[in-house]
């Protein structure tokens, strides 16, 4: 046994000196002191880099399918009232939504930007205790009631029993409805009163809405319409108005992650003349952020381009601001890491067994060096 333990008594690397031959020097305190406030330095820097996290980003083909694109929304109108600013979204796979009212919320603004009125819903009004039957005349007690159409009837037996049903009839005839005050209907509802009330009042639009992941728009007009087309025959309201003067409080797909940046956040474009359509073209690109806990987040980035288009001569177009979003193939990951505790055990070795080394030579150094002056001055004494 002895034998084994004077084996490996031979392999120690570190052979042990007689403290009696230690020589402890000025030189050497400092050197040492500088090393271990050094050692210390590098320990912390070394310490911040391994509990800091990097995100690491790579580009990969985006192979997802049926998934729905998620956009959030907040935008300001000052010159456009709430009952004639609608919503409407539409893709190239032909699905379209025409004045969209889930999940949006509209507040009336004066001109100063103070809210007036917020409500979730457009158009609606007080109705009278007798409105006008099919048959011409008014609603008596117990009888059943049947709207007019107001010649826009498709069959003896139809009833309009709301302004957007005489409007949609109206549609289907091809005829446009110019003063709502002629129909009964819209009457009742104070449709046209509401926009007079509206007059020179603003409106604030904000919510969601999700539509496929596929190539389309959505858009902020000021018009009234039905069903699947629009309809412009409240131009006589506000004719000179059409100000689409607006700002982006907020537009993002999908949802926020750190480090995202919306590029038209804040932004406020401000129109000098009536009239004419604000594009933004989008470059939507698909992307996951990973966190350090594993916690996955689906969400998009998007580039923009702007592009106004004033109106034509001799043709009227309904203005408005316009949202036209493509998406891209490929998708962005990101993905928080930090180096492995190995790596940091590495370089920490690496710091304290490289500033041991350098403060060595440079001991070595300083020491032979004095004792090389003490011997010549040794010498010169002698002599």
């Amino acid at each position: 046994m002895d034998r084994v333990f004077n084996k490996v008594r031979n392999l120690d690397a570190y052979p042990k000196i007689n403290e009696d031959f230690y020589s402890r020097t000025l030189s050497g305190g400092v050197i040492t002191l500088v090393a271990s406030i050094a050692m210390f330095l590098l320990f912390c820097s070394e310490l911040g880099l391994y509990l800091h996290t990097v995100t690491e980003t790579k580009l990969v083909v985006d192979t997802s399918r049926g998934e729905k694109l998620h956009i959030n929304f907040d935008i300001t109108f000052p010159a456009v009232s709430c009952t004639l600013l609608s919503l409407d979204a539409m893709d190239i796979s032909g699905e379209q939504h025409l004045d969209i009212r889930h999940d949006i919320i509209k507040k009336r603004i004066d001109s100063n930007g103070k809210v007036i009125e917020e409500r979730k819903e457009g158009i609606g009004g007080p109705q009278i205790e007798k409105p006008l039957q099919r048959h011409g005349g008014r609603l008596e007690h117990n009888e059943t009631y049947c709207g007019s159409c107001f010649g826009a009837e498709a069959s003896d037996d139809e009833c309009c029993n709301s302004c957007e049903e005489v409007r949609e009839a109206y549609r289907r005839k091809g005829w446009g409805l110019t003063n709502p005050d002629l129909i009964d209907q819209c009457k009742r509802e104070g449709f046209a009163q509401k926009i007079k009330d509206e007059e020179g009042e603003g409106c604030n639009i904000y919510g969601s809405l999700e539509v496929n992941k596929v190539a389309g728009n959505f858009h902020f007009v000021k018009s009234f319409h039905q069903s699947s087309i629009h309809i412009p025959d409240l131009l006589t309201f506000q004719e000179d108005s059409y100000n689409i003067s607006h700002k982006i409080n907020k537009l993002s797909f999908g949802d926020h992650y750190p480090g995202k940046k919306n590029p038209l956040d804040g932004v406020h474009w401000f129109q000098e003349n009536p009239n004419g359509m604000y594009q933004y073209f989008l470059k939507v690109v698909p992307t996951i952020y990973t966190s350090i806990r594993g916690h996955t987040i689906q969400s998009n980035q998007f580039s923009v381009t702007e592009h106004y288009k004033s109106p034509e001569i001799g043709r009227r177009s309904l203005p408005g601001v316009f949202f036209f979003y493509d998406l891209s193939p490929i998708k962005v990951t990101f993905t928080e890491t930090h180096i492995s505790f190995l790596h940091f055990m590495t370089n920490v070795c690496a710091i304290v067994g490289g500033i041991f080394t350098v403060a060595g030579i440079v001991d070595s150094f300083v020491y032979h060096g004095h004792k090389a002056l003490r011997k010549k001055m040794e010498i010169g004494k002698l002599g």
